[in-house]
């Protein structure tokens, strides 16, 4: 099996993608791209048994809607509901609510903050892939899952927080001395270096495993409620086993 994560931005400048190939009981970092453009994203997930995407997959069925609403001069505040209240479910996605009741991590909002730019570039990935006979099913069933880093790493026990950007490589560092200790069947190989290095590179792996983890049925899937809002706004998936558990009986 191939995996291919991708830490995806709003430009190929911070965008890493990384290749990993799983046989024999260990996987083994074949490839890393930090800067990848959109040819080399498509390229790498219509080669992939499962790619894992850091990024949301759509936006908030209720923020669609006030959008829609604002621009038709409709919009309404719904009765008995005041400020933040009312805007959570406009900022928040289903599955955001869901991550953050199960991880105490919030996910930023593809509808209030700049990751929405990420998540423009994305669609035109989703885009381009069903034009190529890939289409992605936002649930995370099919060629392509929404990963998210953070809280992977957190459901593992690893470090989690405080290893982003050049300031902190002594904690990134520290991350990927965690991340081999407890997964000792993950070989870096010659991009160890740059996984040290570089927190776009590190995220790309961690969704590069989260992306086994979903193929293999080892994460969070929608409840039959929230199939149809998962379907248009996106399901991040989240691990619920050991990372162990990703090579075991492989």
């Amino acid at each position: 099996m191939l995996t291919v994560g991708i830490d995806l931005a709003a430009e190929a400048a911070r965008t890493a993608v990384a290749w990993l190939d799983w046989s024999g009981g260990r996987a083994r970092l074949v490839r890393v791209v930090v800067g990848a453009d959109d040819g080399v994203i498509v390229e790498a997930v219509m080669g992939a048994s499962k790619a894992g995407i850091d990024c949301p997959l759509g936006w908030p069925d209720r923020f669609v809607d006030f959008v829609t609403a604002h621009r038709a001069g409709h919009v309404q505040v719904p009765e008995g509901l005041v400020g933040r209240t009312w805007r959570r479910d406009l900022a928040l996605r289903v599955t955001d609510q869901v991550v953050h009741q199960q991880t105490g991590l919030t996910p930023l909002s593809v509808s209030a903050d700049r990751i929405g730019h990420a998540t423009m570039r994305c669609a035109a990935l989703l885009a381009e892939l069903a034009r190529r006979g890939r289409p992605v099913d936002r649930r995370g069933r099919g060629a392509v899952v929404e990963v998210y880093p953070a809280a992977c790493l957190k459901r593992w026990g690893l470090p989690y927080r405080g290893y982003k950007r050049a300031a902190n490589l002594t904690e990134l560092d520290r991350l990927v001395d965690r991340l081999l200790e407890a997964a000792p069947w993950l070989d870096l190989g010659e991009y160890e270096p740059l996984c040290r290095a570089s927190d776009d590179a590190t995220d790309a792996v961690v969704s590069a495993l989260a992306a086994r983890a979903s193929a293999r049925g080892l994460v969070t899937v929608p409840a039959a409620e929230q199939e149809g809002t998962a379907g248009t706004e996106g399901w991040i998936a989240l691990p619920t086993t050991p990372l162990d558990r990703l090579v075991a009986d492989a």
